[in-house]
């Protein structure tokens, strides 16, 4: 990793609102695991099964909880704090930031349509292409052969990584990070079943709305609506995995986190807070309630209207029903054996029946 930080470990400390105890004037470069850290670098101690190698850690200093108390004498300055896993995290994020957002300027070739506006502080990485009639936010990085179409929005500080796909109207808020290969704006999947046996197009006309704080993973679909003036939706703070799709006229609740090979079937409406797993497939115009957990595999047929439910399976039920479940058809092969050993015995203890 490339050394981008250099910070002392008291301006750590400020930035994570925690309390340094030790020398807090030495620098920091780098974060590290801290069974691995060197000098120079920052860990954290969150599990109390890595409790030992606080004492042999050759970090600088390393972030502990306010309960943390040592057995032994610890080398490394310590800044103490509420919440060791979230605090590392913030430094994570501003680490991210650092290495995605430190390129600036224009790379040739690359193409720019007309009535085009753009921010300050932009990056446009070589053969990237964005339309016209776009309008571009500050600070926004767009990598190598990214396609920007015509009439897209895109807010500040947003990242299109490697080989992104914006279609025309796509509308993109700020902090915004979407990964290689997703493609944003493409046809719903509308066909019209002719007489003779074949599909007739649907166009489709609408578009994508990503509201602020939302990433997309890799390789990842979202359609556009149907109609003109209409618009599949992804609330503010959604995170979706690599290889999901989402079709046409959904619209997913804000905070929702879905996992990789999800997919979501047209018009239907996500909740608030909700986490689907992988490889969920939820049927198309349905409503799923807000704070709603699906567990890997399931499918959903129906819609979800009692907010908080867990649920699993396929059709997917409440999940401690399903375990009951489980339990029972785990065991239906052996349970056919022993009942058809029962009817084998039941007819081998049938008496002769007698002539008249």
């Amino acid at each position: 990793m490339p050394e981008i930080m250099e910070f002392t470990i008291q301006q750590i400390a400020a930035m994570l609102g925690g309390e340094v105890k030790g020398d807090g004037n030495a620098k920091i470069n780098m974060l590290a695991k801290i069974q691995d850290a060197k000098p120079g670098q920052i860990a954290f101690l969150s599990n109390p099964k890595y409790e030992n190698f606080i004492y042999t850690t050759q970090a600088s200093a390393v972030i502990v909880s306010k309960d943390f108390v040592p057995k032994k004498d610890v080398s490394a300055a310590l800044i103490v704090v509420t919440d060791p896993y979230s605090s590392f995290t913030v430094l994570l994020e501003e680490y991210h930031k650092m290495m995605s957002f430190q390129k600036t300027g224009v790379e040739e070739p690359s193409f720019l349509g007309s009535k085009t506006t753009i921010g300050k502080n932009i990056y446009r990485g070589a053969f990237s292409y964005i339309g016209s009639n776009v309008k571009i936010g500050d600070n926004v990085k767009i990598y190598p052969h990214a396609y920007v179409g015509d009439d897209v929005e895109i807010g500040n500080n947003t990242i299109l990584h490697t080989g992104t796909k914006l279609y025309s109207g796509t509308k993109i808020g700020n902090n915004c990070t979407i990964h290689a290969g997703t493609v944003i704006g493409s046809d719903g999947f509308g066909f019209a079943p002719q007489a003779d046996g074949t599909y007739k197009t649907i166009p489709q006309l609408g578009n994508v709305i990503i509201e602020d704080n939302v990433t997309v993973g890799g390789n990842t679909v979202i359609d556009c609506a149907t109609l003109f003036g209409d618009a599949t939706i992804i609330r503010q703070g959604v995170k979706l995995d690599n290889l999901i799709q989402i079709a046409h006229n959904v619209e997913i609740g804000k905070n929702t986190v879905i996992a990789a090979q999800a997919g979501i079937s047209g018009s239907t409406k996500i909740g608030e807070n909700s986490v689907l797993a992988g490889q969920v497939g939820i049927a198309g115009h349905l409503v799923i309630a807000n704070n709603t957990s699906i567990g890997a595999q399931s499918g959903i047929s129906k819609s979800i209207k009692e907010e908080g439910q867990k649920i699993l399976g396929y059709p997917a039920f409440d999940i401690k029903e399903y375990f009951r479940s489980y339990a029972v058809f785990k065991n239906l092969p052996d349970l056919n054996q022993r009942l058809r050993d029962l009817e084998k015995k039941m007819e081998e203890l049938k008496l002769p029946t007698e002539k008249p």
